[in-house]
């Protein structure tokens, strides 16, 4: 009977693991998704919004290019904390990309750019940044997702837990394991979300000729 149950929990976990709806996403311009297509992705995430302040016009003909190819597409944006608000960061990314993507991810990582990072001890101030580009996307009827890791969102929020205001909205989260599951969250949860909706399972690997992450939902 324990065999049999064993044997059982196995092909269950293969199963799963085959049905998991698998994609990526980059930011270097890239116009091969039909190759990513045929590998057996369904879904592109390209940057729409760069570090330092500025829309991704490549990301943008990058959305183009992979929808062409029979894709989902979304986009991420990587804010700016410091030379813009969030409302005319959104404008100018709402301007360019329009609705042509599914969901927008806003991604709460540590900044390297010059005068735009997140603040190292302000952490209510950076909550309320987020906060700030939540309202100015939704505000134009986008979807919107979080993207984040523990370590990150507990460093630039102020821990874990911190923060916990967004659970309405989808998590996107990283954590580079290798596994194509959620079984490991549990361990990495973070922002009050007891469920996620994309996991990026493997970073910095290269498909198709052209870097990406791996993901999975």
């Amino acid at each position: 009977m324990k065999a049999s149950c064993l044997v059982l929990l196995v092909i269950l976990a293969s199963i799963s693991t085959t049905l998991a709806t698998k994609g990526i996403d980059l930011s270097a311009s890239f116009n091969n998704f039909s190759c990513v297509k045929n590998a057996g992705y369904s879904f592109a995430i390209v940057r729409g919004y760069k570090s330092f302040g500025e829309v991704d016009t490549v990301g943008h003909q990058n959305l183009k290019n992979a929808k062409a190819a029979g894709l989902i597409g979304d986009a991420y944006f990587f804010p700016c904390k410091g030379k813009k608000t969030a409302s005319a960061q959104v404008t100018e990314f709402d301007n360019v990309f329009g609705s042509e993507y599914g969901t927008v991810w806003i991604d709460v990582e540590s900044n390297p750019s010059s005068g735009c990072g997140w603040s190292s001890s302000d952490h209510a101030g950076n909550c309320q940044f987020l906060q700030d580009l939540v309202n100015a996307l939704t505000a134009k009827k986008r979807l919107v997702g979080i993207y984040a890791s523990q370590y990150q969102w507990s460093t630039i929020m102020g821990s874990a837990s911190a923060c916990a205001k967004f659970t309405s909205h989808p998590l996107w989260y990283a954590h580079y394991d290798n596994n194509p599951s959620f079984s490991d969250y549990s361990k990495y949860a973070l922002g009050g979300w007891t469920t996620p909706s994309i996991k990026q399972y493997v970073g910095d690997t290269t498909l198709c000729s052209v870097g990406v992450d791996l993901n999975f939902y």
